[in-house]
This record gives C-alpha cells, structure tokens and sequence, in this order.
C-alpha cells in the first residue's frame, strides 16, 4: 500500500515538473569599443525563458552593432 501511494505521488511530481516552463533572471550585457560610450549597459530580462531572453538580448546586440558594440546573456 505504501509503495504504491509512493509510486503515484512520484509519478504526479516528475509529470507536474514536466509541464511547468523554466523561468529565470538574465542580463544582457552590452559593451563598447568606443569609450566615449561609457560603461557596459546591462539590461535585466527577469522571469524568462532562456530563449526569450536569448532573442531579446539579440535585439540589443542589433542595436549595439551598429554603434561598434555587442551584447552577450549572462
């Protein structure tokens, strides 16, 4: 009885961690060659998926590139 009740409370907490997404904090880091542009910005991307703040952080870097910058996720 009691490896059974096991067996089912197992398997509902392996199957509930499957459908639920992974969310973190990030930072996307954007630095320059130029000095006159300061420090590196950062740019925090909170509660996100790795992807999401993948695609977001590529979005900065367009716009760093063209200011002779990038941008990397941390």
């Amino acid at each position: 009885m009691k490896k059974g009740l096991l067996l089912i409370l197992g398997t509902a907490f392996i199957a509930s961690m499957c459908f639920t997404s992974c969310k973190k904090d990030y930072t996307c880091t954007c630095t320059y060659t130029d000095a006159a542009m300061g420090g590196p910005d950062v740019y925090p991307l909170n509660k996100q998926k790795k992807k999401d703040a993948k695609s977001a952080c590529d979005v900065f870097n367009a716009a760093a590139s063209a200011l002779n910058g990038s941008c990397v996720l941390k």
